[in-house]
């Protein structure tokens, strides 16, 4: 990923534009802290990415308590 001071961003904003068009992120800075990033705007969605990010959702969702509340007693409970 490409990063860019907001000052060298503005003067080359249409070059920034064509790089992100074909598929570049960049990141835009002030004073060294990253403030924006230009991604591009039809992305497709990248599946196997997604099926991973889902299932590390679900094998971090074991085991995890509310203090020493599981998640069948708070459904049981009516606080689903």
């Amino acid at each position: 990923m490409k990063s860019f001071g907001s000052h060298d961003a503005k003067a080359h904003w249409a070059r920034l534009l064509v790089e992100v068009e074909h598929g570049a992120e960049v990141v835009i800075t002030r004073r060294g802290k990253a403030v924006a990033r230009l991604v591009p705007a039809a992305r497709q969605i990248d599946a196997p990415r997604l099926e991973r990010a889902v299932e590390g959702l679900k094998r971090f969702r074991y085991g995890r308590r509310l203090g020493d509340i599981g998640i069948k007693e708070l459904i049981h409970q009516g606080r689903p």
